[in-house]
């Protein structure tokens, strides 16, 4: 048993927290839309926060873990340059806005009004098969890493059985992340998910710190500097030979960026959970901050396990995660299970409970908003187009909160029987790529083209989800020699090909001003003149809006300011390595440099989204207390 009592008094503790949040919400929850999308009304900092812990789960941090666990900081330098492209995506309000101008509660409330019922069922299914394939192995990652980390027993004595700890570890997750959905939705899932957002923000930061005092900077140094020709973890431009998170899987993955942009459902609650589409657009503002802490942590704990795992100072203390993993023959689990199992020699008693408590919070928020948003996906976009009579809102409730114990008992039952082979990325991939590798062209066309059709986006989906199928079920890569990632570029470029190629060739003009209430905008708040946005006005930044209060701007403009040095930083020194050459020792002083000012940052950003987020969950809970409910506002599509 690796922990100690002052590390189980912490895990308590934040468990009885994670709680109190659930009874303290689950008062304001008296409707439908309440359960789906919080009544729509998060603010900015409330959003930002929330959803951005519900993307970064358990099984996201060992992910990326094991990705910088392969590519070091050589990766990160791509990745600057995609401040850029998120930050296109938000300042044009690309699809969020348009997708808020048709007011749908849901994806598939859109997908119906667009182009028909059977699609949006169809569609449906697509997402649903797909998100329940993706969130399949969560459960058995999470259990898996508190099994190794905790130094729990494989097998306990109850009551006279002998008892295997990995099913009944998932069960007991499971089982938390359960009980936090149903009882209070979406509501629940946001105070939840912000009050875990600020724990683990604090201990993102403490941890790599404390860490940074344990293994020095001459020992990362040597070890990092030690590697094969086209392998290195420090230059970028040296990555020729790394297999799969190299330059390619980042390009990849610039394209998901604008075709995948709210294709994804797994937090679709949030989706809809902000009073505006300003505020929505804020929070994507405040999500290039927001970042920072969880950044800086995926990146630098992966290069001080492998410090600690390589460097011979470390040696004997080494041995012991050596022989720890020995028992474990899958080459996926092990490379999961490295990082985690460095720390449990690296981390003193307190840190280990905090390290635990953080990954526990990351466990639930990731699992309640994947169990709300599959369970409501089924509920919304199949069972109920198949009605003929609308429920009753209690009723209506009951069998959303069936639905999400069926997804759970499915991913309890998938996390069972399925082996891992590749590594989670890949896997996310190419799971996803099974409704994302469509979605996209259906998204976008039926959005930003009269023209688009229902039997185009028919094919599109069903185009991208064959692809995926075949790649998710040839495990050896036999019909398509693709890594998941590769096939869900294809499936993106198939399916948006079939799309337009359809549309074109039987065209059914739609008409898409009064989807998008071009003409209706006296009898609601929401501002639709961005619906139209022209690209002059992009390039302004969308600072002529009439939304934008001062503060807002200054926060645009800060962030324009922050991506744009991020992105000169990179066009710069790309054209110097190409060119002239960069050394190692530049590298390393590089990212020596990087690493200071991210833990600057990220100390000021969790102050500042701490006051923020309070004041919007104050302003939340004190709307959902005098707001009138609307009974018909359940996301179904009155005829």
């Amino acid at each position: 048993m690796n922990m100690t009592g002052i590390d189980w008094l912490i895990m308590g503790a934040v468990y009885a927290a994670l709680v109190a949040g659930v009874l303290f919400s689950r008062r304001y929850m008296r409707s439908v839309a309440d359960f789906l999308a919080a009544g729509r009304t998060a603010g900015r900092y409330l959003i930002s926060v929330s959803q951005g812990i519900a993307g970064i789960g358990a099984i996201t941090l060992v992910a990326n873990m094991e990705m910088n666990l392969e590519a070091g900081f050589a990766m990160s330098w791509w990745g600057l340059s995609m401040a850029l492209f998120v930050t296109i995506v938000v300042a044009s309000g690309w699809v969020s806005y348009r997708f808020r101008a048709t007011r749908c509660l849901t994806m598939a409330e859109f997908f119906e009004r667009r182009y028909s019922r059977k699609f949006r069922i169809f569609a449906g299914f697509v997402a649903y098969g797909s998100g329940i394939v993706n969130f399949g192995i969560y459960p058995a990652v999470g259990a898996r890493f508190f099994i190794y980390f905790m130094g729990l027993p494989k097998e306990f004595e109850f009551i006279g059985l002998t008892l295997e700890t990995f099913p009944v570890a998932m069960l007991a997750l499971l089982l938390t992340a359960l009980y936090f959905v149903t009882v209070g939705g979406q509501v629940a899932i946001i105070v939840t998910d912000f009050i875990q957002g600020l724990f683990t923000n604090i201990v993102f930061l403490v941890i790599p710190i404390y860490l940074l005092t344990v293994v020095s900077e001459q020992q990362i140094v040597e070890v990092l500097s030690e590697h094969a020709p086209g392998k290195s973890r420090i230059n970028p431009f040296d990555t020729g030979n790394v297999e799969s998170f190299n330059f390619g899987f980042f390009m990849i993955g610039v394209v998901g960026v604008f075709y995948n942009a709210l294709s994804w459902q797994g937090t679709q609650g949030y989706n809809t959970s902000a009073k505006s589409a300003h505020e929505a657009k804020m929070g994507g503002v405040l999500s290039l901050w927001r970042g920072m802490p969880s950044g800086l942590f995926m990146l630098l704990l992966p290069i001080i396990a492998v410090t600690f795992l390589q460097h011979p100072d470390f040696g004997a203390t080494a041995e012991h995660v050596t022989a720890a993993l020995k028992g474990e023959p899958n080459e996926a689990l092990h490379s999961q299970l490295q990082t985690p199992m460095a720390l449990t020699q690296l981390l003193p008693a307190g840190l280990m409970g905090l390290f635990c408590a953080m990954m526990l919070a990351a466990f639930i928020t990731t699992n309640d908003s994947y169990l709300h948003s599959w369970g409501s996906i089924f509920i919304q976009d199949v069972v109920m187009p198949l009605r003929k009579k609308p429920l009753s809102p209690e009723a209506h409730i009951r069998i959303l909160r069936w639905s999400i114990w069926g997804v759970a008992a499915f991913i309890f039952c998938f996390s069972l029987i399925y082996r891992e082979s590749e590594q989670i990325l890949m896997y996310f991939a190419i799971t996803g790529a099974i409704f994302a590798g469509g979605s996209g062209a259906v998204i976008i066309g039926g959005l930003y083209w009269k023209r688009g059709t229902t039997l185009a986006a028919f094919a599109a989906l069903i185009t991208g989800g064959t692809l995926a199928v075949i790649g998710v079920v040839d495990h050896e890569r036999s019909l398509i020699p693709l890594n998941g990632q590769e096939v869900w570029a294809l499936a993106m470029g198939a399916s948006a090909l079939v799309y337009v190629v359809i549309s074109l060739v039987l065209p059914r003009p739609f008409d898409l001003d009064g989807l998008l209430h071009r003409t209706d905008d006296e009898k609601h708040k929401e501002s639709v003149v961005l619906a139209r946005r022209s690209w002059r006005t992009i390039f302004k930044l969308g600072l002529d809006n009439p939304e934008f209060t001062r503060r807002d701007k200054i926060l645009y403009v800060l962030s324009y300011t922050w991506t744009g040095l991020q992105v000169s930083v990179f066009v710069i020194g790309t054209i110097i390595a190409l060119t002239i050459g960069i050394d190692q020792g530049f590298w390393l002083g590089f990212w020596k440099g990087y690493i200071l000012l991210l833990l600057c940052l990220s100390a000021i950003v969790i102050v500042w989204f701490t006051v923020g987020g309070l004041r919007d969950l104050r302003r939340m809970t004190a709307a959902l207390s005098t707001q009138e409910r609307d009974a018909t506002d359940d996301g179904r599509v009155q005829s």
